[in-house]
């Protein structure tokens, strides 16, 4: 009973079959494809797979992108379905003033987490969540599996684009984060970098005063290995942390 796993962001569609839906499944094959390959996934990426049994998906892309995605699933006899924002699933309860306004994305990875600390053993510990992609998010999990709120940054990305917009002459290479840059593009690398980095570390603050524990920090997503040189946290990448949610949330639906 083989499961298919999809996060679709707003600049990918990341992919992964597994051997079961459960935490834990052993992972069959995996993938990525920018939005605009989309439309191939059938002939090319999907093809050689073994039909999964069923599929779960996060997607914060958009009507269109999704009915993309779904023709692209008719090569299997599987119903698509995707995750919906809610004020509780899996064990984690959603402290959203509206939960189902709360990004798929981000709901899904909560889930994730939760599981992963449950998993270390011990005392349940609050966790900082972090995603860093077109957009950053920053989310604060309590001890008890309750989301607390959280923070949206721009990315990478989004901040360069803003400042080349609506500053005359910014337009530089791409830069390195460095304790003292000495370069306009290392500048401003630097400066995206830090001020996530700043964001981190402020909630973080936050999260320990409020719970009184020490914060499991989890990262996710492409650009996060730019904030690894220079936070002073401890924390753990976990590139596969919307997939061990969709795994939570299949494995949860099932056992009901």
């Amino acid at each position: 009973m083989s499961f298919l796993a999809i996060d679709v962001g707003n600049t990918r569609l990341k992919w992964a079959h597994y051997a079961s839906p459960q935490p834990g499944a052993g992972l069959l094959a995996h993938g990525a494809v920018f939005l605009e390959q989309i439309d191939h996934l059938a002939e090319t990426d999907w093809e050689p797979l073994a039909p999964p049994s069923t599929m779960l998906g996060s997607i914060v892309a958009g009507e269109g992108v999704k009915r993309r995605v779904e023709e692209q699933l008719e090569i299997w006899d599987i119903a698509p379905r995707w995750v919906v924002s809610s004020p509780f699933a899996a064990g984690v309860s959603n402290g959203y003033d509206h939960p189902n306004r709360l990004g798929t994305d981000r709901w899904v990875a909560l889930i994730g987490a939760r599981h992963r600390v449950l998993a270390m053993g011990g005392t349940p510990r609050p966790a900082l969540v972090v995603m860093v992609g077109t957009a950053v998010t920053v989310d604060a999990l309590d001890e008890t599996g309750r989301f607390l709120g959280g923070l949206i940054l721009p990315g990478f990305g989004l901040m360069l684009r803003a400042l080349e917009m609506g500053t005359a002459g910014l337009k530089a290479p791409t830069g390195e984060v460095r304790d003292f840059p000495t370069n306009t593009s290392d500048a401003l690398m630097s400066g995206g970098a830090h001020s996530i980095a700043g964001a981190v570390e402020r909630m973080h603050r936050r999260l320990l005063a409020h719970t009184g524990q020490e914060p499991v920090l989890l990262m996710s997503g492409g650009a996060a290995v730019k904030l690894a040189p220079i936070t002073d946290l401890p924390f753990e990448t976990v590139d596969t942390l919307i997939f061990e949610g969709l795994l939570a949330l299949q494995s949860h639906r099932l056992a009901l």
